[in-house]
């Protein structure tokens, strides 16, 4: 049976990321939809080629605060249709969701908020995670298969960061964060990443601080979510670790068309 190559990456900037090889990523890879979170640019501000490439429609809902924030989603075949952010504006000004509905799923690049050092938008960031978990469950109600992806700035489990004793109250880590996710998970999603690999020391995430990212002192903060429907249908899901260009790095999946 065929399988259809999804892959997602926070690029940190998709204009430095192109300067550290973007483009010979996506010809590498190959995959039939790839997502993109933090693109902190806006379409015009890009080259025709990163615009716009070749094999791929492109589909840029950005911030409308420059330089930051962003999603992007690319794919091989043209969706039947695409939908920007989540009806909420004080939400979607920020660029943080973006879905592409195709014949037999629809895929969700989301970037979710930071709650930042001193927690300051936790309560907006839980706000968001209410409205992302009613988005999903009208999308199913309305007969669409999800597979939800991104930059979910939650390490759900101890097993997602290196050092999770000393990160108890992090942002990212966060006692609220992390039970809202169990919640949503509990809705009928499965982590597909930890569908196949139930092992610790494995990130997706890491600080540009000199020496950590070699000694893999990361988070696992970036998902593929799928709904329980398509439990059936997931064949693998990997992380690209050894990809550079951003202080994340691309994660895949594969599942049967």
């Amino acid at each position: 049976m065929a399988k259809i190559k999804l892959a997602s990456w926070n690029v940190n900037g998709v204009r430095s990321c192109a300067r550290y090889g973007l483009a010979k990523w996506f010809d590498d890879h190959g995959a039939d939809v790839v997502c993109l979170q933090e693109i902190k640019a806006q379409p015009d501000q890009l080259t025709p080629e990163l615009r716009n490439p070749g094999r791929y429609n492109a589909f840029w809902h950005p911030a409308e605060k420059p330089g930051y924030s962003g999603v992007a989603i690319f794919s091989k075949k043209e969706p039947l249709a695409v939908r920007y952010g989540l009806g909420k504006k004080e939400f979607d000004r920020e660029g943080r969701i973006l879905a592409a509905e195709f014949s037999n799923f629809t895929v969700v690049s989301a970037y979710f908020p930071n709650s930042q050092r001193d927690h300051a938008r936790l309560g907006f960031k839980l706000k968001f995670c209410e409205t992302f978990a009613k988005f999903c469950a009208r999308e199913r109600e309305n007969g669409k298969t999800l597979l939800l992806c991104g930059d979910w700035n939650i390490a759900h489990t101890e097993i997602d960061l290196r050092n999770p004793k000393s990160n108890m109250k992090n942002a990212g880590f966060l006692p609220e964060e992390r039970a809202w996710l169990t919640r949503f998970l509990k809705r009928g999603y499965v982590d597909a990443f930890r569908h196949f690999t139930p092992d610790p020391n494995h990130y997706t995430w890491w600080s540009y601080r000199p020496g950590v990212r070699e000694r893999n002192v990361g988070w696992r903060l970036d998902y593929f979510l799928a709904d329980e429907d398509s439990k059936t249908r997931l064949t693998a899901s990997t992380h690209h670790t050894h990809v550079m260009g951003s202080d994340h790095c691309p994660v895949a999946l594969e599942i049967k068309s």
